[in-house]
């Protein structure tokens, strides 16, 4: 009989307490280590002695960890645990700066470890049926990505602005959707709360393939919303992840008579609107399942370090093309 894996999560907060659950029923592992200097504040692993840190985590034995602390913590306890050869889920953004993102991913890739970053977003199941969707050619050339994630504001989060908390997921899944990095990025932002971070951003951005992108995100507004807009030749693709559906809007084609002006117009005209039944399953469960696959050598769909890299790149350059008001090329 195959053993089960076994699991160390730290970080009990308010995303480590949904880790914990998943784990707690994940088929095939079982997790039989906690770790977090805070102790439990929610409540999240009754009947578990709550370790003070990773070198505890390690010395459990475990075979994967999850790492949801906060983001200023994620090199030193990543690099605790690759130094350990232990497979590693880190949550998004995967280091506070590019050298920090670098080092983990080296560290992980040198010494051949599953290394992984939590962008929950490419699990959502509106998003995995618009990739499905894409990679089948519905919309044909894909012209534009746009994205708006906003929402009020979250006290809990004070070690970073809403660009490397927020903004994060939407260049992440962005890139993915396309299967193309980001060749450019302007952006502008602005603090309202009082706070040292920024709580609200614009993006316009150029994906490497030509898709040019456009990203709006807040702290600030009264209502929430997750919204991915794909639009190409023959129509747009509407995902929402709060939701979880997913529309079609296909390009019609207009032959009835038509005043001069408008039947000179070349674009295109309203078609058929479709909303597509999806299994709605926890994205969180199905991240955890692939990464359980994946450290069992049963499956790649998984965030990389890497792809979680050049995420970090990509949240650089925007906070850098708005910090001095300019277009910032990314490099290879």
């Amino acid at each position: 009989m195959t053993k089960n894996l076994r699991a160390g999560l730290i970080g009990l907060g308010m995303m480590g307490r949904h880790h914990a659950r998943n784990l707690m029923n994940l088929e095939g592992v079982d997790l039989v280590a906690v770790a977090d200097p805070g102790g439990d504040p929610h409540g999240a692993a009754p009947g578990y002695d709550i370790l003070p840190g990773v070198e505890e985590l390690v010395k459990a034995g475990i075979d994967y960890a999850v790492v949801a602390v906060p983001t200023a913590f994620h090199h030193d306890v990543a690099m605790t645990l690759a130094e350990a050869g232990v497979h590693t889920l880190v949550e998004k953004p995967l280091a506070f700066d590019i050298q920090e993102a670098e080092a983990i991913t080296e560290a992980f890739e040198s010494r051949g470890l599953i290394g992984a970053v939590g962008y929950i977003e490419r699990y959502n199941p509106a998003l995995q049926a618009m990739r499905k969707r894409l990679e089948d050619g519905q919309l044909g050339e894909l012209y534009q990505i746009t994205t708006r994630r906003q929402g009020i504001f979250p006290a809990r989060i004070a070690d970073v602005g809403v660009v490397k908390d927020l903004a994060t997921h939407d260049l992440d899944l962005t890139a993915w959707v396309a299967q193309s990095h980001f060749q450019s990025v302007a952006a502008v932002s602005t603090g309202k709360s009082g706070r040292e971070y920024e709580d609200m951003v614009s993006v316009t951005g150029r994906l490497e393939n030509g898709i040019i992108t456009n990203h709006l995100v807040n702290w600030l507004s009264p209502f929430k919303e997750r919204t991915t807009v794909v639009t190409g030749e023959k129509g747009a693709l509407v995902g929402d992840t709060v939701t979880a559906d997913l529309w079609f809007y296909e390009n019609g084609e207009s032959t009835t008579n038509m005043w001069d002006s408008f039947a000179s117009f070349r674009g295109v005209s309203e078609g058929d609107k479709i909303r597509y039944a999806l299994n709605r399953k926890e994205p969180l469960a199905t991240e955890h399942e692939a990464f359980r696959d994946a450290v069992l050598g049963r499956g790649d769909n998984y965030v990389t370090m890497r792809d979680g890299l050049h995420t970090v790149r990509a949240v650089e350059a925007v906070l850098e093309s708005a910090a001095n008001n300019t277009v910032v090329s990314l490099g290879a």
